[in-house]
């Protein structure tokens, strides 16, 4: 079965499809070196299809260059990574592409979901006029010019949980009554990311539509628990990894500290004998920092107490505000069956993602936020430059995808379904 990923990101939701069975005819995204993260993904796979896995292994090791690996990429491939803004202005265009691709086939779904930014709690808390003349309020318009194009069977329309109070609900109504004029049924659905087997309590909206000609029925997305009878833990997600301290890593090929890899990662499809580490990598901090972080790992090793803004000493503190974001400074809690949500501010600092190791005393690397994401180790995050790897651009990618693992559940129920 056959999808268009529109507003892809680095990927994540067309990563579970792909491992569900589901063959991607076009990725569109605005963002250049997500991408790229699409185009290293589609080596991966077409290279590994073709029993040519150890050139991807050269690129992951430094041996040749992204250009000499997308050397090995067909035109064909290439020509599915659609690096363009959706709007009025490039739809035509974008249609062409995508027509190419598809050689007659038809689209079963559409999947993706525009920047939440607009949406967002957070967002319209920090925004002059609460993102109300945010351009990105309406790019759903857009979203539903593309399901009157192609009427796809099914489609999957991802965001946050901001959308449903968003002008008091007034943009999650209309997007309703337009999916519902243009022939689909759709249920929406609030998801936490755990009950599909992601270690992490991420509380989404998904909104699934079926298109009254097709009569297959919505499945219901409640029922699905998967792994979540198992006693995992987020140390799960750590105990292979090498320690490291702020501002050390590699982007490239490193070594695993442990070659046995426990039940919840291959159970989760996160590590498999054949990959390789990359991008173990941290950023680093300064001497304030890292004291704010001693602090706050300590106090979480001493019965998960969460460290307040507030009651940090007088020359740790920096800003005046000590009422609002107390918990600035958050551990991942390796004791927890799930740590809290991913986002995108993970590339801006790492204040909210500390190591719960004392010893290594840091934040986290991009590898162990990639994993909490339930990406793949094999799954490699781009920045802009050729050959330079980018802890921005990484982190914002990983902190603003769907986590493959839940997608895959996802699309798993729904070919049931088709």
């Amino acid at each position: 079965m056959t999808f268009i990923d529109l507003f892809a990101g680095a990927g994540g939701l067309s990563e579970g499809f792909i491992q569900a069975g589901y063959t991607p005819i076009a990725h569109v995204e605005i963002d250049s070196a997500a991408c790229k993260t699409l185009k290293t993904r589609s080596c991966y796979y077409y290279l590994r299809e073709n029993h040519r896995y150890d050139v991807y292994l050269d690129y992951l090791s430094g041996k040749i260059t992204r250009d000499e690996l997308y050397n090995h990429l067909p035109e064909s491939e290439h020509a599915k990574i659609i690096n363009s803004a959706i709007s009025t202005e490039n739809n035509e265009q974008i249609f062409s592409q995508i027509n190419n691709s598809l050689n007659g086939r038809e689209v079963d779904l559409i999947i993706g979901g525009p920047p939440c930014q607009a949406y967002s709690v957070v967002g319209r808390s920090r925004s002059a006029d609460g993102m109300q003349n945010d351009a990105r309020n309406y790019m759903y318009l857009e979203y539903v010019k593309y399901l009157n194009y192609y009427r796809p069977k099914m489609f999957v329309f991802e965001n946050v949980l901001g959308l449903q109070s968003a002008q008091n609900g007034k943009y999650l109504t209309d997007m309703q009554q337009k999916f519902r004029k243009s022939g689909y049924e759709i249920e929406v659905f609030r998801l936490n990311a755990r009950a599909f087997g992601v270690l992490q309590n991420r509380v989404r909206l998904i909104i699934v539509g079926c298109h009254i000609d097709v009569g297959a029925n919505i499945p219901d997305l409640k029922q699905i628990n998967f792994m979540t009878d198992k006693k995992f833990l987020v140390a799960d997600l750590f105990t292979d990894l090498p320690a490291l301290q702020n501002g050390e890593g590699s982007f490239k090929r490193c070594n695993y500290a442990k070659n046995t890899i426990n039940e919840y990662l291959v159970a989760s499809g996160i590590r498999s004998q054949e990959d390789v580490l990359t991008q173990h990598v941290t950023r680093p901090h300064n001497d304030q920092d890292l004291e704010i972080y001693r602090i706050a790992i300590t106090k979480w090793l001493s019965g998960q107490q969460r460290l307040d803004y507030a009651d940090l000493p007088k020359h740790l503190k920096t800003h005046k505000n000590e009422t609002a974001f107390t918990d600035r400074f958050k551990v991942v809690g390796a004791d927890l069956n799930a740590s809290h949500t991913m986002v995108a501010h993970i590339s801006k600092d790492g204040h909210y993602y500390i190591h719960p190791d004392l010893k290594q005393n840091r934040s986290i690397s991009i590898r162990e936020a990639a994993r909490i994401q339930s990406f793949p180790d094999n799954y490699y995050f781009e920045g802009y430059k050729s050959n330079l790897g980018s802890r921005t651009a990484a982190f914002r990618q990983i902190g603003n995808a769907v986590p493959p693992l839940m997608a895959k559940q996802i699309a798993a129920k729904m070919k049931e379904m088709l």
